[in-house]
């Protein structure tokens, strides 16, 4: 069956280092007509499982663990009965949002998650988070970014475990060579290509965010 992927945008809060903001996340699911998986958790169960439908969730696919994609995470998971999956880099995190539940695995670097007839290959790309991961499809030609790369840049380095220097390197040793066309679907706002996203790089490196 043809994989296909669903998408909604979800409303709620981030908050680390005491500071709370209103933000708007990305919802992804990838499947088939048969199964799926999920990318992240953020804020609203119900729309999640809107988009999962009478699906078989095979796992819950964790981009880094700030609390705006994974405050939901257990809940989803108890509900469809899929496991949670996280880099372990980034348990510091997690455990800021659950200290009493742990991930039920943890990603290896280059693994490929399968699903349907497609795989979705974990690429560790820390620097907004320490144990931040995309995941790249070459069947369907996109890669989910996460918090890692977004059409205007970089994510957000300002906060604690995160470094610019870090998150650079990943972007240019991990996404750019992806192929041109690649679609970059993010944890927020629009997508944009890896082709779209080269010429930009120096200057992004040049102003330092």
């Amino acid at each position: 069956m043809t994989l296909r992927i669903d998408h909604a945008t979800t409303s709620g809060t981030f908050s680390l280092d005491g500071q709370t903001h209103e933000v708007d996340n990305n919802a992804w699911v990838v499947g088939d007509d048969a199964e799926c998986v999920v990318l992240d958790a953020p804020h609203d169960v119900a729309v999640i499982r809107a988009l999962v439908g009478d699906r078989q969730v095979r796992h819950v696919l964790c981009t880094h663990a700030h609390d705006d994609h994974v405050r939901k995470a257990p809940e989803l998971a108890d509900a469809v009965g899929a496991p949670i999956h996280l880099h372990a880099d980034d348990l510091v995190l997690w455990n800021l949002t659950h200290p009493d539940r742990e991930p039920d695995r943890f990603f290896t670097d280059g693994e490929a998650v399968e699903i349907g007839d497609g795989t979705l290959e974990v690429l560790h790309t820390p620097g907004h988070a320490p144990g931040a991961v995309c995941f790249y499809s070459p069947e369907l030609g996109v890669v989910f970014t996460g918090d890692t790369l977004f059409a205007g840049g970089p994510g957000a380095t300002g906060r604690s475990y995160s470094d610019f220097g870090v998150i650079t390197e990943s972007i240019r040793d991990r996404l750019l060579p992806l192929p041109p066309e690649t679609r970059v679907l993010p944890g927020h706002g629009e997508s944009t290509t890896i082709g779209a996203v080269v010429p930009q790089f120096d200057d992004w490196v040049a102003r330092g965010y």
